[in-house]
C-alpha cells in the first residue's frame, strides 16, 4: 500500500512540475528564435505583479549563453527600502526546439518554470514574455524607457494575447542608484 502512495505522490509532483513549464492557451512562442541575439541586458518596462520583484526599481535581466547551451540569468533590481541591490541568479534551458522562444528557467534547484517569448521585434529590441499562465507577463526592452507610442503598441499586443494590461506595473528606470 505504501508503494501506491509513493507512486501517486511521484505522479502528482511530475504533473505539477510539468504544468509550470507549459504554455498558456492561445500563446505561441516566437519561431526562428536566435538565442545568441537574445543574450545581453534587458530592462523591465512593465510586468504583472508578483512577490519576488515587489518594491524593486531599476529592474534588469542579463542573459549569458553558457558552453553547455544553457543560459545564465541574472535578475537585478534596486531595493529602495534596504538601500541595496537585490539579485537572483538562475539557469534557463530550451523547453523544446532551440529555435523556439520557449525556455524553462530555474532559480530554485530542480524546479523550472516557463519563460515564453511570444512577441519579439525583428531587431530584438523589445520582447513580450509570458510565464506558464497569464499571471506572469513582462515587457522587456534593450533600453530603460520606451516612448508612449511604443508602450501603447506593446500593451495592445499583450491585451490581444489575453493579459490584463490594466494591472501592469511600471517600475522606475533611471540612472543607477549609488
Amino acid at each position: 500500500m505504501a508503494w501506491i502512495k509513493r507512486a501517486f505522490i511521484t505522479l502528482f509532483t511530475a504533473i505539477s512540475l510539468a504544468a509550470c513549464t507549459g504554455i498558456p492557451d492561445d500563446i505561441q512562442p516566437v519561431d526562428n528564435f536566435d538565442v545568441q541575439t537574445y543574450m545581453g541586458k534587458w530592462y523591465e518596462i512593465a510586468r504583472l505583479d508578483h512577490p519576488f520583484e515587489r518594491g524593486l526599481s531599476n529592474i534588469s535581466a542579463t542573459y549569458t549563453l553558457q558552453e553547455d547551451g544553457s543560459v545564465e540569468v541574472i535578475n537585478k533590481g534596486w531595493n529602495q527600502e534596504d538601500n541595496e541591490w537585490s539579485e537572483a541568479v538562475g539557469k534557463a534551458k530550451f523547453a523544446g526546439d532551440n529555435d523556439e522562444g520557449h525556455l524553462k528557467v530555474s532559480f530554485f534547484g530542480p524546479f523550472y518554470s516557463s519563460y515564453i517569448v511570444y512577441f519579439l521585434e525583428p531587431d530584438y529590441s523589445v520582447a513580450l514574455v509570458s510565464g506558464y499562465n497569464r499571471d506572469y507577463m513582462w515587457i522587456l526592452s534593450r533600453t530603460p524607457t520606451l516612448t508612449d507610442a511604443q508602450l501603447d503598441k506593446y500593451q495592445t499586443i499583450a491585451k490581444k494575447a489575453g493579459f490584463d494590461t490594466s494591472a501592469l506595473i511600471y517600475p522606475e528606470q533611471q540612472t543607477q542608484p549609488e
